[in-house]
């Protein structure tokens, strides 16, 4: 990936735990919401993923691409620091549309998680205690 598509709107940095990786992403997320899959919980190795989704084209990585790994292929893939592992954000929707994991933004976006989604598969041991809607399952957005 190059630069972000000019938008007018603030880019956000992001990166791994290590720094060995970093991103600049638009300000511009279409949705957001935390995620209970059995997937997401494994690849962050939490309780479910927040995240919020984004045009494909509006993330740039800006330092140590050569540092990324990927798990999946050019539809829909996880992309990870290939150094500390940390995942940094989910390419879905057949490759139009990123989902960045909000805990490796370095600054704030404007959008904030406005469900829980697969509560279906949430871990047992953890409990939703926010007001948030839930979903069984996924639910599309934009």
């Amino acid at each position: 990936m190059t630069n972000p598509e000019p938008t007018g709107k603030p880019l956000l940095a992001g990166k791994c735990l290590c720094g060995a990786v970093q991103y600049a992403v638009a300000d511009e997320f279409v949705y957001a919401a935390n995620c209970h899959c059995s997937n997401c919980r494994r690849a962050t190795g939490s309780a479910f993923k927040p995240f919020a989704g984004i045009e494909r084209g509006k993330l740039a990585i800006t330092g140590g691409a050569d540092r990324l790994m990927i798990y999946g292929d050019d539809s829909g893939n996880d992309q990870h620091c290939g150094v500390c592992g940390s995942l940094l954000y989910s390419v879905v929707r057949e490759g139009a549309y990123v989902h960045v994991a909000m805990g490796t933004l370095v600054d704030a976006p404007s959008i904030r998680p406005d469900k829980h989604i697969f509560v279906g598969s949430r871990a047992p041991w953890f409990t939703i205690t926010d007001d948030l809607p839930q979903y069984q399952a996924h639910v599309v957005d934009a």
